[in-house]
């Protein structure tokens, strides 16, 4: 073991959007959480978080890219606090962390970015400590943190259900005739304008539902298929089933004015299936490779630019071109 103090180097993570690609609400359950029935897979946009070892004092944090919101709120840093109580067993050293948040995923957005830097946080701290946690432990603490947070501690597509503590790992993409699966693209449109997930789901128990159980079985037939691999030319000909497959949308629609117009236009600009991620308000579509999606991205930014696609929001909305990973997110 050695002594963290004595580390010359930050430790690095990255944290990675999720993006739904099915999202079902089966159900409320007893400690007031909606139960659901989700295909979540990473993507390669991702955050980027930095550890190094104080001499003394409390934990700090220094943020650069989207604004995450007040410190106290923080994952990373509430993730830490947990991290150092569950060590502290086994006497190792958990001085204070000097974090720094690179962040390039939308707040509030629908993509768990503050879910995912919480999971990358648990796992930086207990690196730059030296320490070690088994599994059953780490997952205890994200569950803690939040719903999504399990999510992002093992890479990798998942089924996700309860209130998201329990994971089925999905065999995700696969090659072409067993080849080396190549990551599809993925295109992001998301408004300026947060779709808070309270709110959401308040609006979605209120009665701004779909039709009753559509997306489950779209859920639960797309978990069994994703669950064996499927190619991306075989995931892109579901696009259109799966930008359906969100019991959110039509609560989303209700709580992000615009988010309607937004998403028609955007099927209209583009030729594809559009699907909303999480509780919103970022719009995807799915696309063969990045190269495709960056061109669709960039079709995007000229038709906002010309305004002949129109956004809510104060200022224009994120367009990004990403891919969904087929492997691990540690830098």
């Amino acid at each position: 073991m050695t002594d963290p103090a004595r580390r010359l180097t930050p430790v690095v993570r990255l944290a990675p959007a999720k993006l739904n690609l099915t999202l079902a609400v089966v159900g409320r359950r007893p400690d007031g959480y909606h139960a659901l029935h989700s295909v979540m897979v990473p993507l390669a946009l991702a955050d980027r978080l930095s550890f190094a070892v104080l001499p003394s004092g409390d934990d700090t944090l220094h943020t650069t890219g989207f604004d995450p919101g007040p410190p106290k709120r923080n994952l990373s840093l509430q993730a830490i606090v947990l991290a150092r109580a569950a060590v502290a067993a086994s006497r190792v050293p958990a001085p204070p962390l000097a974090m720094r948040l690179e962040e390039a995923i939308p707040v509030a957005a629908g993509l768990a970015g503050g879910s995912s830097d919480g999971a990358a946080a648990i796992d930086g701290a207990l690196e730059a400590w030296d320490a070690a946690l088994d599994d059953d432990r780490r997952f205890e603490i994200a569950a803690r943190l939040g719903s999504d947070v399990p999510f992002f501690l093992s890479p990798g597509a998942a089924l996700v259900e309860g209130r998201g503590e329990r994971l089925t790992p999905l065999h995700g993409i696969r090659g072409e005739h067993h080849g080396p699966p190549q990551p599809p693209g993925v295109l992001l449109v998301t408004p300026t304008i947060a779709a808070h997930t309270a709110a959401v789901f308040e609006a979605w128990s209120n009665g701004a539902m779909a039709e009753p159980a559509t997306a489950r079985r779209t859920s639960e037939h797309f978990a069994s298929e994703f669950g064996s691999g499927l190619t991306v030319r075989a995931l892109i000909e579901r696009a259109g089933v799966l930008a359906s497959a969100n019991d959110l949308w039509p609560a989303a629609v209700s709580v992000v004015p615009g988010l309607l117009q937004l998403r028609r236009g955007l099927t209209r600009l583009i030729g594809r299936p559009v699907g909303m991620s999480g509780s919103g308000p970022t719009l995807w579509a799915l696309y063969p490779s990045l190269d495709e999606a960056s061109a669709a991205a960039e079709a995007v930014r000229a038709a906002i630019a010309d305004k002949t696609l129109n956004a809510p929001g104060d200022a224009p909305p994120f367009v990004a071109a990403t891919t969904i990973q087929t492997e691990g997110k540690d830098e």
